[in-house]
């Protein structure tokens, strides 16, 4: 037989409710959290510098043919058009992982006598990556970020 529940017993059900919601989220809600970092070390000096960036980036949206880039079991090709002439043949490309810094990919690499390079699939996890390409055109700058799904 059930008792009538009056308004001690709510009490009671209340501050129970209240104490076991805050132990969850001192001890089982943080174990969920992602390892969420900052993108750069350095922010302040990137952020004084980000006008470049902002130049470079309208610099390629200006172009008529992109750099495209495919992904194949070999890594991700990274194919200039044809027409393009970098300095000196050589493009950066950075490869972030806002999750985790340490699968950061940084390099300066050649391209190939196919106006092509290609960032090898043994340095890439699965994951989500911002692929932010950077080269110069007589002495002009160009950046363009992609992002890109590693499966």
């Amino acid at each position: 037989m059930l008792k009538k529940i009056h308004w001690g017993h709510g009490v009671a059900i209340a501050l129970g409710s209240f104490i076991a919601f805050i132990l969850f989220m001192i001890f089982i809600f943080p174990n969920g959290k992602q390892n969420s970092e900052l993108v750069s070390q350095n922010y302040y000096e990137d952020e004084l510098a980000y006008q470049k960036v902002i130049d470079a980036k309208k610099n390629a949206d200006q172009l008529s043919e992109k750099p495209q880039y495919q992904q194949n079991k070999e890594g991700i090709r990274i194919t200039f058009p044809s027409n393009a002439s970098i300095d000196q043949n050589l493009v950066s490309f950075e490869l972030y992982r806002t999750d985790d810094a340490n699968l950061d990919v940084k390099k300066e690499i050649s391209v190939d006598a196919q106006n092509a390079l290609l960032i090898p699939a043994k340095v890439l996890t699965n994951g989500s990556y911002t692929l932010k390409l950077k080269w110069k055109s007589n002495k002009k700058p160009y950046q363009l970020d992609y992002d890109i799904l590693w499966k």
